[in-house]
């Protein structure tokens, strides 16, 4: 079972299962792991999937046995962190943790989907359930999106956070901008730097909170679109700079795998090829709900102004789900 919703569009969409070809695709943070869903996107009517009944219930059961990190445990690991960025003078180095929610009976996910999709109109909103695994998550940072016409290609440089209510600072303005130089860089492999349209950095909205985002684009070559791909993912937004060493050094400090968590999500239609980040994501069990929340750390980060950052990150879906 799968349902999704395209950014700015409020049609309801799931799959055929008829083609041989898959056509989504979940890929984790790491690479090594993979979920498809065959079949063409279709619409769905969005009075039948109100009558449907989707708990946690069908959900697996949560044998994982882990235990979220407590404030104390990761303001201690945020230390450990501004000191590795300090020895090897990183720009960045992208720390997350778990936080697990289970004081609850029953989660309606039906409704818990619809409010995600009303809180978040601009995101890539989806829930699946494939036996096996369930996630859901919206967030609207699109890593690429290939229009299969044209061969026009967009993506954006999204970093730096803070409730909408506060002002920019010196330490987000630092953290986005090598986030925007290495897409510029990985774009000039393919195309002239002036082949590469930038736009102004300006504000992203996302529910309580902000970003700093850039956009990008540029005309390439189909046959180098996979490449292309393989060559942003991770992106300094949620991994680091330099990519190699900060993605070494997240799986020696982070306290759970990532697993689905900032990796991508890939959407083939007849007309395009999308790629969204799954951020502000969650993992679905019958007995708990895994939110998954990080942060870009700095030499200039304050260690409890990013725990406060994740705590807000984890409302994005924590406060939309229906407890019965």
């Amino acid at each position: 079972m799968i349902y999704f919703k395209f950014p700015f569009d409020e049609k309801l969409y799931s799959t055929d299962k008829k083609a041989d070809k898959s056509l989504i695709n979940f890929h984790s943070f790491d690479g090594l792991r993979q979920i498809n869903f065959d079949g063409n996107s279709i619409e769905i009517d969005q009075e039948k999937f109100d009558q449907e009944v989707i708990t946690n219930s069908s959900l697996p059961e949560d044998k994982s046995n882990f235990i979220a990190e407590t404030k104390d445990e990761y303001l201690q690991k945020l230390q450990e962190v501004i000191e590795v960025i300090n020895e090897n003078k990183l720009p960045k180095l992208v720390l997350s943790r778990r936080k697990i929610f289970n004081d609850f009976n029953q989660i309606d996910l039906k409704d818990s989907f619809k409010n995600l999709c009303q809180t978040y109109p601009n995101a890539f909103r989806y829930i699946f359930n494939n036996g096996e695994d369930a996630w859901m998550g919206a967030f609207s940072e699109v890593l690429g999106k290939f229009n299969k016409i044209t061969h026009e290609f967009e993506t954006m440089s999204l970093a730096g956070t803070l409730p909408v209510s506060e002002e920019w600072s010196d330490k987000e303005i630092e953290e986005q901008k090598p986030v925007s130089s290495y897409i510029r860089n990985i774009l000039t492999r393919y195309v002239t730097l002036s082949e590469v349209k930038e736009s102004k950095t300006h504000d992203h909205i996302s529910g309580n909170i902000k970003h700093l985002r850039t956009d990008f684009k540029a005309k390439i070559q189909p046959e180098d679109l996979d490449r292309l791909i393989k060559e942003l993912h991770p992106t300094p937004a949620v991994c680091g700079i330099p990519k190699d060493f900060c993605k070494e050094n997240i799986q020696k400090i982070e306290k759970f795998p990532r697993e689905f968590y900032a990796g991508y999500i890939k959407i083939e239609t007849e007309e395009t090829i999308q790629f969204f980040v799954n951020l502000r994501c969650a993992k679905l069990y019958q007995n708990s709900v895994h939110l998954f929340v990080g942060g870009g750390i700095t030499a200039q980060s304050n260690p409890e102004k990013e725990w406060i950052e994740t705590e807000l990150k984890s409302e994005a879906v924590l406060k939309n789900l229906v407890i019965c």
